[in-house]
This record gives structure tokens, C-alpha cells and sequence, in this order.
């Protein structure tokens, strides 16, 4: 393995666990105990196999969020708008699940691909003004997740509205829950979805990394001029690189839509999934396989950190400063990097 292959395997380690340790500085500072607090966190997300169940179903979003936004990443393109994708994706997919009566093996696919096609469709529209236009895509896709979030609760209310606030719950044909995997992990709510993630990190790594158009996609997204020079179409790849990632964060929606919850309601805010994405796609270096690392540490974190007021009586609100403090260092990757190559040079 090479030294910029351990360098870029080590950077998000290393963040992690700087993040922790500032994380138990801010919890003594507080008035907690660390030690009880991150042993309450950690028994919260694999304790038992319901808690392990909770941690993979919570890790299944994140999953395909965190692609959508490292596929932007990849491609040159900041995609912000994950969270509006991500909700009119689950919007579509409940709507199909709940408006047909099909066989299973028709229902539950056409469910996931509407939910595909609807985030795609979301993405399509920043992706076409930054390559006609040259708007930058950052702020269409912020003011498009407050579209998606209102447009959405007006057509739970007026089509898909049961008792004004919610829609029916989708027909078993388009449901990803699944009793067995609920039986072996205590009645959680694990399901099938975390196939889909999956299944879903391999066609990103084999497009991005396989493929000629993934090539071309990544080319675009180094350097446009260059690319147009070598006869590539930048305007079409722009537009390709932003469909792809909303049709990964549509996805996510479905995940929430037909599984984890099985109907969709009228919403107050933002999910926070779509956001948390771009927190998984930094930590797994945008890279395919490091982001479902990435994802089941924030799904251990969400969901561990459930168990900590009663456990250990520390705030939940602390593991959002852990979060924030992993961003941070993260972020920071230029300093990590800068040190361990201090010491790779001392070690020669």
C-alpha cells in the first residue's frame, strides 16, 4: 500500500479520534463523565441486536447520502441540495407504494426507481442552470431543499393526506420491511434497505472507477477548460454528475419512505440525512467504501447516543459537538496530514 493510500486511510481515523477526545474535554468541562457517557454510547448502538439493528437501519440514509454528495464532490460540483432530493425522492416512492397494487417484484422496483427518477429530476435543475447559465449550483440547490420541503407537505395534505398530517402506509408489494430481519435483531427496525445501500456504494465506485464515463465525469470535474479540449461535452457531464447524485439521495428517500417508516407526513424541517451526508462523504474521503465505514460510525453516534441521557445522564446534544468536532479535524485533514508526514520522514 502506498504512503498516500495509509495518508488518506489514516486522516479520517485520526479526526475521529481527536474528535472524541475533544469531545471528552468539552464533557469534563461540563461537569460529565466521559468514561460513563462514551460507555453509555457505545452500549446504545451494539449492546443487544435491537440497538445493532437500530445502528445498521440509521446507517442506511446516511449510506446513500453520503454518495450522493461524494458523486458531486467527485465530479467538481458541491451538491448542498441532497436533503431536498432526498425528500421528494421518499415523496415519490410513497406515492407509488401506496397508489398501485402490484407484485412484489414489480411494486418494490418501480417504487425505488420513482424515488430515483424524482431526485434526479430535483438535481436536474441546479445542474442545468450551473451548465447553461453558469449559476453556481450551491445556492440553487440550498433555496431547491426549501421547495422540496413545502411542495412536498402540500401534496401530502391535498393528495396523499390520511387524517390531514400523513399518508396510508404503503402496500406490502413496495415495503422493504422485512419480518426476519426484524425477528433476529429483536423487533428493530432493520430492513432490506440496507441491501439497496450497498448495492448502491458498488455502482458508484464501478461508474467513477470502471467505467469511460466515469472518467470523463471526474475529468470534467478536475478541470473544464482542459476537458473541452480534449472534445469532451462539460455542459452534458455537469448536468450527468448532478442527476446521478440526486438520483443516489432519491434513493435515500425511499429508504425512509418504504422501510424505516413505511408512509411519509407532513414535515416541520428537514430531516437532517441530507446534511449529515455531506459529513459522511468528508470522513469516508468521497471514496465508495470509506463512506459505508463513515456511515455506520454517524448511525452508531445517532443512535447510541439515544442511551446516554439515561445511562449517564449527558445531554444527546453533546454527541452533535462530538460530530461537529470530527467536521472540524476533518476539515482540518491539511494539519493530520502535515503530521504524519513529520513522522513518516523521522521513521525513514
Amino acid at each position: 500500500m502506498s504512503s498516500n493510500r495509509v495518508t488518506n486511510f489514516l486522516v479520517p481515523v485520526f479526526a475521529v479520534l481527536l474528535g472524541m477526545i475533544a469531545g471528552s474535554i468539552v464533557m469534563l468541562v461540563s461537569g460529565y463523565d466521559p468514561i460513563a457517557g462514551y460507555s453509555a454510547l457505545v452500549y446504545g448502538a451494539f449492546g443487544d441486536s435491537y440497538y445493532i439493528g437500530e445502528t445498521i437501519r440509521q446507517a442506511t440514509p446516511y449510506i446513500l447520502a453520503g454518495l450522493a454528495v461524494a458523486f458531486a464532490f467527485r465530479t467538481g460540483l458541491f451538491n448542498i441540495g441532497v436533503e431536498g432530493q432526498l425528500i421528494v425522492g421518499w415523496l415519490a416512492a410513497v406515492w407509488v407504494g401506496v397508489s398501485f397494487d402490484l407484485p412484489k417484484i414489480i411494486h418494490l422496483p418501480l417504487a425505488i426507481l420513482a424515488a430515483a427518477a424524482a431526485g434526479a429530476l430535483w438535481a436536474f435543475i441546479p445542474g442545468f442552470l450551473k451548465a447553461r447559465f453558469k449559476v453556481h449550483e450551491v445556492i440553487i440547490t440550498i433555496m431547491m431543499n426549501y421547495i422540496a420541503l413545502h411542495v412536498s407537505n402540500a401534496v401530502i395534505r391535498s393528495v396523499l393526506s390520511d387524517k390531514g398530517f400523513k399518508s396510508a402506509k404503503v402496500h406490502a408489494s413496495a415495503s422493504l420491511q422485512s419480518e426476519f430481519l426484524q425477528s433476529i435483531t429483536d423487533y428493530s427496525t432493520l430492513h432490506y434497505g440496507i441491501i439497496v445501500a450497498l448495492i448502491g456504494a458498488v455502482v458508484m465506485w464501478f461508474l467513477l472507477e470502471k467505467t469511460t464515463k466515469g472518467y470523463e465525469l471526474r475529468a470534467v470535474g478536475f478541470n473544464q477548460h482542459a476537458s473541452q479540449y480534449a472534445g469532451m461535452n462539460v455542459p452534458r457531464n455537469i448536468i450527468l454528475a448532478m442527476v446521478i447524485s440526486g438520483a443516489f439521495a432519491g434513493v435515500a428517500g425511499a429508504m425512509e419512505g418504504l422501510g424505516t417508516f413505511g408512509n411519509i407526513s407532513v414535515k416541520a424541517g428537514f430531516t437532517g440525512v441530507g446534511f449529515d451526508g455531506i459529513a459522511v462523504a468528508l470522513l469516508g474521503s468521497n471514496n465508495a467504501f470509506g463512506i459505508i465505514l463513515s456511515a455506520f460510525l454517524f448511525g452508531a453516534l445517532k443512535v447510541g447516543a439515544l442511551e446516554m441521557p439515561s445511562s449517564a445522564d449527558v445531554p444527546t446534544e453533546l454527541v452533535d459537538i462530538v460530530i461537529a468536532l470530527i467536521i472540524f479535524f476533518v476539515a482540518s485533514s491539511y494539519l493530520i496530514r502535515l503530521l504524519l508526514s513529520r513522522f513518516q520522514k523521522e521513521g525513514k
